[in-house]
């Protein structure tokens, strides 16, 4: 248990981080749905403007250091194949 108030604010700036972390992948995940939604039903012009928005969600996340920049930029890789 934390003892020291350095410590204790760190639990705190720890738990709100993890909040803002939360949303952010909770928000990639939302793009990426949208664009294998897209793919699936097989409009392309929907999948081009999905993939486009995924694509910079992810790296806007990578920016943010919520996924690191290989898993990033893997994640785009096979969205484009898929495309």
């Amino acid at each position: 248990m934390a003892n020291n108030p350095g410590a204790k604010k760190a639990i705190r700036k720890i738990e709100s981080r993890t909040e803002v972390n939360k949303a952010r992948r909770s928000r990639v995940r939302t793009y990426l749905r949208r664009f294998e939604e897209a793919i699936a039903a097989g409009d392309v012009a929907q999948a081009k403007s999905a993939f486009i928005e995924a694509q910079s969600e992810l790296m806007r996340a990578v920016s943010k250091g919520v996924v690191h920049h290989n898993t990033g930029a893997r994640k785009v890789s096979r969205l484009a194949a898929a495309l």
